[in-house]
């Protein structure tokens, strides 16, 4: 049995003929004929008969009918129900982000929607979590928060769009921090053949920054030494301000809050970017309240390239 039969059913025992049922429901006689033979067949006993030219209900039929409606009821009642959760602009969203997406962002992200809704907007309720995972497993989070901040390696694998929706925030380039009496600070941009031969503070393989930095080494056909394994970008700032050894930060999502004595330089000569992408599975992002913290995450992430660019932008007086 489905509800599509049942509800054929019912509409027989209202109007009395397949005709009647077919020009109600929008389908050919035949196809209400086959519905209920269908459904004649799962329950096991006869449900119409013919009454001269009509087409009636058997007494089980009837029952069948009545507890049919209460089905169909139902699930109209259960389709306004999601309708209402999916059109509900102040819902519960569930966020997680890599570290250094979720120290940028999520202050941000809850002022702003506290703001909106101190405005008399209608803003969601948040439920924020910070999940740093190697990128083949963020697709993963998604099954356990509405919107998932991931990154990945521009030349990797691409998300698995054909079961997630995608959105693209930005695609970030990372920077060489370097100690601010290091002599390399002195410089406005570095290249691979400068800093190869240098001490660095990196990420565990699997993680962007181990890829950004053998691809330093292999532009410059010589493997860097890793003094150091740390992931979290604030603690690789500190271990840079002590001196000794360089870094690599993203630029957009590591630079605020960046601790005196680093500073940071383009890195020319490696194309190699992160992408950072919202990944929200397709029945989420449907939800009107998804929808509202995946725009504010867009915004602030254009805010914090243009805050970036302008940091990097050069003085009147190194401009002369």
């Amino acid at each position: 049995m489905d509800v599509r039969q049942l509800q054929i059913l019912r509409e027989l025992g209202e109007l009395g003929s397949v005709k009647a049922v077919a020009e109600e429901l929008l389908v050919t006689p035949s196809a209400v004929s086959q519905q209920l033979a269908l459904l004649t067949r799962s329950a096991g006993v006869p449900l119409t008969r013919k009454e001269g030219r009509s087409l009636v209900l058997t007494d089980a039929g009837k029952v069948l009918a009545e507890a049919g409606g209460a089905v169909v009821r139902a699930m109209a009642d259960a389709r306004a129900a999601i309708g209402a959760f999916h059109d509900d602009p102040v819902g519960t969203v569930s966020v997680s982000a890599f570290h250094s997406a979720g120290q940028a962002l999520f202050g941000r992200l809850s002022a702003r929607l506290a703001v909106g809704a101190a405005d008399g907007g209608a803003s969601p309720r948040l439920r924020l979590a910070d999940e740093d995972v190697p990128q083949h497993g963020f697709p993963a989070l998604t099954g356990r928060y509405d919107v998932v901040l991931a990154h990945r390696m521009a030349h990797s694998d691409e998300w698995p769009e054909d079961r997630l929706v995608v959105v693209p925030l930005a695609r970030e380039p990372f920077d060489v921090a370097v100690p601010a009496r290091h002599p390399l600070a002195a410089r406005t941009s570095l290249r691979p053949e400068d800093v190869a031969s240098e001490s660095w503070v990196s990420s565990r393989a699997g993680y962007s920054p181990a890829d950004v930095l053998a691809a330093i080494g292999a532009v410059a056909s010589r493997a860097p030494e890793v003094a150091h394994r740390i992931n979290d970008y604030s603690s690789v700032a500190s271990v840079v301000a002590g001196g000794g050894v360089l870094g690599l930060l993203p630029r957009y999502t590591a630079a605020v809050g960046l601790p005196p004595g680093v500073v940071l330089r383009p890195l020319e000569g490696i194309a190699t970017r992160r992408s950072i992408d919202l990944l929200i599975r397709p029945e989420n992002a449907r939800r009107h309240s998804v929808q509202i913290v995946a725009d504010v995450l867009r915004e602030l992430v254009g805010e914090l390239i243009a805050q970036a660019e302008q940091r990097a932008a050069p003085t009147s007086a190194e401009a002369r």
